[in-house]
């Protein structure tokens, strides 16, 4: 009996940006592309991240690093789980076919390079300023502004945590 422990299945799934052309080729089209922090996983999320790959064959999953996500000012001590753990995280769900990340504010470079059929954000994100929108639109892609859960998100969360109403 060996008491070695191997990762997890789900852990194939992460993919460093610089291996996404290889990997790319295997994954059914349409693809479907979000992104975001992914702090603290809820309801929220896993609802959109399924209703995303709903839009189509395959859902690559784009996380900011932890340097780009304190550039994006949500709090000094964003964000709470280090990269590595919110990718692990997603990668677990079934609705994900691959998740990478970005060190950049935006991932327009990444959006460029993917190519994907739908681009997909929250519906705090009108579709016209959706990131790599007017590009997506451009090559005969989607774009897609799925509504937000009411009440559901990291911040209100941590809200709660700290005790705020």
């Amino acid at each position: 009996m060996s008491t070695a422990k191997s990762a997890p299945d789900f852990e194939a799934k992460i993919c460093p940006p610089g291996e996404l052309p290889q990997r790319l080729k295997s994954l059914a089209r349409p693809l479907a592309f979000t992104n975001g922090v992914f702090d603290i996983l809820h309801r929220g999320h896993v609802t959109y991240l399924a209703q995303a790959r709903a839009l189509g064959a395959s859902l690559l999953v784009a996380v900011n690093s932890d340097v780009s996500a304190k550039r994006l000012g949500k709090g000094k001590n964003r964000p709470l789980n280090a990269l590595e753990d919110r990718l692990a995280v997603l990668a677990a769900l079934e609705s994900v076919t691959l998740v990478t990340w970005f060190e950049e504010d935006t991932p327009l470079a990444l959006i460029l390079s993917v190519k994907p059929d739908v681009l997909v954000k929250g519906g705090d994100w009108k579709p016209e300023a959706i990131v790599g929108a007017r590009e997506v639109k451009g090559w005969g892609g989607v774009v897609r502004s799925i509504p937000l859960l009411p009440g559901r998100s990291t911040t209100s969360i941590i809200e709660r945590i700290r005790g705020k109403p």
